[in-house]
């Protein structure tokens, strides 16, 4: 079986934000603005360098995984304002069997801008699109101490599951309405 062909990240713009499609030259910028370790505290892990975002970009900007099976959209959130790199976005795009796709989406926004629901203003036009591009559900896996991205799953109309991935709760909605 031939893998689906996978939509590629368009620039959205939102009343503050501007969603960037990843670009490798975003690595520099990016080890700056997410250097702050307190980003990790619910996923683990430290911050990367620049040249590990490099390398990670390079991968991600491609749009796919390596065996095609998922589509990988990518966005840098810029807030308009200030012109500054405030977050990331991504959605990774499943196929079922019977067609039917699904969006997992993940989300950061550094720590001076939380609180402000851009989280969930870049996750909404993200959401809208990734409808228009046939993707009708939604799925986020939130770490149960992150109430600041379970209310962002919440606005998007997610409902928590009882799955546990990772040890983070499933979340599931779909695309017909989120409310943020």
């Amino acid at each position: 079986m031939n893998p689906p062909a996978w939509p590629s990240a368009t620039e959205l713009q939102t009343h503050r934000l501007v969603l960037e499609p990843l670009r490798v030259a975003h690595a520099e910028q990016a080890a700056t603005a997410f250097a702050d370790q307190t980003l990790h505290r619910y996923t683990g892990g430290h911050p990367a360098t620049a040249d590990e975002l490099q390398q990670r970009y390079a991968r991600q900007v491609v749009g796919h995984s390596p065996d095609g099976q998922h589509g990988w959209l990518n966005w840098m959130l810029r807030e308009r304002r200030s012109d500054q790199l405030v977050g990331t976005l991504q959605a990774t795009i499943s196929q079922a069997a019977d067609g039917s796709r699904s969006a997992e989406l993940a989300w950061v926004v550094v720590d001076a801008h939380q609180g402000q629901r851009l989280a969930a203003e870049a996750a909404t036009a993200a959401a809208a699109w990734i409808s228009d591009q046939g993707t009708a559900v939604l799925v986020a896996h939130v770490h149960p101490d992150n109430v600041a991205s379970a209310a962002t799953a919440h606005r998007l109309g997610m409902t928590p599951t009882p799955a546990l991935v990772d040890g983070e709760v499933e979340w599931r909605g779909s695309l017909a309405s989120p409310s943020c």
